[in-house]
């Protein structure tokens, strides 16, 4: 189990209870969203957390693999569909990088508040644009602490020894965009979602669809 395993798994409980920080651009970002999808897609969510936003999206679309690296996140997910008897979602414990399907095998990936926790975000991009369809789309909201905390990388990696925080990667908006369309997609929306507020200071927040061309 990594280091960021464990950190995710104490917190399950407590990030559960949470309220949404900002409530009116979750909604937004739910209903550009299901702009995109079609009752009949079959669609990914990597860092799934809680599964709030997998079971939001349920009724928009055929089937929603669910995946997060965190058990205790995944046990939390699955009570809540079962008490919603939501049927068309499947949560289950495991990482973008241990996720073994053929090509093309979703028609949408969704990434949401995730990408600067993994060690190579690269090498997960790549990894989303081999499992989309021609066509498909790749949507992340993603926290962008090189913009306004870029001095955050000098102290992540003793905070993460010492279990404050999980595995933080520090990179700009510009950083996001490049990586994007040098896997090979194109952005078809972009819109900066807020600021993340934590206690040591803010960061943007970038939502965006990312198109695998036809």
């Amino acid at each position: 189990m990594t280091t960021s395993t464990q950190f995710w798994d104490k917190i399950a409980e407590k990030y559960a209870k949470q309220p949404i920080s900002d409530e009116a651009a979750y909604q937004k970002k739910l209903q550009i969203t299901r702009e995109y999808f079609q009752p009949s897609m079959n669609v990914l969510e990597f860092g799934c957390g809680t599964g709030s936003t997998a079971i939001a999206h349920a009724p928009y679309v055929h089937h929603i693999q669910a995946i997060d690296f965190s058990s205790k996140m995944i046990d939390i997910a699955q009570a809540k569909a079962a008490a919603q008897n939501i049927l068309n979602v499947t949560f289950e414990q495991a990482s973008i990088d241990e996720l073994n399907v053929p090509d093309s095998s979703y028609d949408a990936v969704l990434g949401l508040n995730v990408l600067h926790l993994l060690e190579n975000k690269e090498a997960a991009i790549a990894q989303v644009h081999k499992m989309l369809q021609p066509g498909g789309c790749f949507i992340t909201s993603t926290v962008c602490l090189g913009d306004t905390m870029a001095w955050f990388k000098l102290i992540a990696p003793v905070g993460k020894v010492l279990g404050l925080f999980p595995l933080v990667k520090i990179f700009t908006v510009k950083d996001l965009e490049t990586s994007l369309t040098d896997a090979g997609f194109e952005i078809d929306y972009q819109w900066q979602a807020g600021d993340y507020q934590s206690p040591i200071g803010n960061a943007k927040i970038l939502f965006i669809v990312a198109k695998k061309p036809a």
